[in-house]
């Protein structure tokens, strides 16, 4: 650039409409690129995609990204047209030929790599929805299997083509990356021994998903934890309890695992009635409250067989134990129980049965003693 005052608004001028040139050239090659984005998400996605947060997210970084690369494509060439001279360590010719070979080979390799990830995300959603199709029982079992299964394999097949994408871009930047291949085999060697535990979790978490022992949405205990399953990584499985606290539980350390939610539930009740109860007229009463609790729409979905009468289950000192259990589908079980609780109690009131309530009996006997008799003390 001409260090010449008097020159100096020409030149501005004539930078300002080179750029403007390069600005308006470059985004019509975003508008371009952006366009056959949402189609191509349009093809692999549903309907609705294109509402989606993922899909709307990933074109607007195809537009940016694709924006400035072609800015910087069509820059140099534009002020050199302009007749404007770049005073820097590299000429602009320079500058251009690396922007339009090596800068467009890098950007159009992070660019493939994101819409990669984008696109394999877009199908497994896909994937994801078709497998949960319907509303019946079967599809609830199948939905929670397909979410957990697919944000393993999201994160998965993120970190494979990132990893990809940053190896071949290290490379076109004339960076060796043989030594960083080897120094990464002799980390995973060194981790192979030093980090067992981490193979073991990892080995373990596999195992996990494919033999689908538990989903995310399963109540489930683990090593006597017990909680909501909010995540199954491959190194860590994560509850959440009834009081909101997390439990970041390691795959390798888990030794007893109980999913209280799979296939179906059942809620058990343990009454316990006065020995002077009529039991098979309690019995009658509480199947009696099952089948209406079922038989209405609010609960009807939710109950997949009649109440079950186990009968008498236990003795104890003021009260006689009896044990019924209904099935509900998963995650129901509390909700049907503690209605089928509220109006057995209430059905025991209206016939005038009272529930019996801890009570202490003292029997005394009259025997012979050191002094009268009749008198266990007798006189002092």
């Amino acid at each position: 650039m001409d260090g010449n005052p008097a020159s100096l608004p020409a030149n501005l001028l004539d930078i300002t409409l080179a750029l403007a040139l390069a600005a308006t050239l470059a985004g019509a090659v975003a508008l371009v690129a952006s366009r056959l984005a949402r189609r191509l998400l349009h093809a692999v996605g549903q309907e609705h995609t294109m509402t989606e947060p993922l899909a709307r997210g990933t074109i607007r970084i195809v537009r940016f990204v694709s924006f400035l690369v072609a800015f910087a494509v069509f820059a140099f060439p534009a002020l050199d047209l302009a007749g404007v001279e770049m005073r820097v360590g590299l000429h602009s010719e320079e500058l251009g030929r690396w922007a339009a070979v090596t800068g467009v080979r890098i950007a159009a390799l992070l660019l493939l790599a994101f819409a990669i990830v984008r696109i394999l995300a877009a199908v497994i959603v896909r994937a994801e929805r078709d497998l949960a199709v319907g509303t019946g029982f079967d599809a609830l079992e199948r939905r929670k299997r397909a979410h957990t299964i697919a944000g393993v394999a999201r994160r998965a097949l993120s970190i494979v083509i990132w990893t990809t994408a940053v190896l071949i871009v290290l490379r076109e930047l004339d960076v060796d990356i043989t030594p960083v291949l080897t120094g990464a085999g002799i980390v995973g060697l060194a981790i192979g021994f030093g980090a067992q535990t981490l193979v073991r979790d990892v080995i373990t978490g596999f195992f996990l998903i494919v033999e689908d022992q538990v989903r995310v949405g399963d109540v489930a205990m683990v090593n006597g934890t017990g909680g909501l399953v909010e995540q199954i990584n491959l190194r860590t499985i994560v509850l959440r309890d009834m009081e909101g606290t997390v439990h970041v539980i390691p795959n390798g350390e888990i030794k007893t695992l109980a999913n209280r939610t799979k296939d179906y539930s059942y809620y058990v009740v343990d009454l316990g009635v006065d020995y002077d109860a009529d039991t098979d007229q309690i019995v009658t009463l509480v199947r009696g409250v099952g089948a209406t609790l079922a038989a209405e729409p609010a609960f009807a979905p939710s109950i997949l067989e009649p109440l079950e009468v186990m009968g008498v289950d236990d003795f104890k000192d003021s009260s006689v134990t009896l044990k019924f259990r209904i099935k509900t589908v998963p995650l129901k079980q509390w909700e049907v129980g503690r209605e089928l609780r509220r109006r057995i109690k209430y059905a025991l009131d209206r016939e005038g049965i009272k529930l019996p309530s801890p009570r202490l009996d003292i029997t005394v006997t009259q025997g012979s003693g050191i002094g009268d008799q009749g008198s266990p003390i007798g006189d002092q």
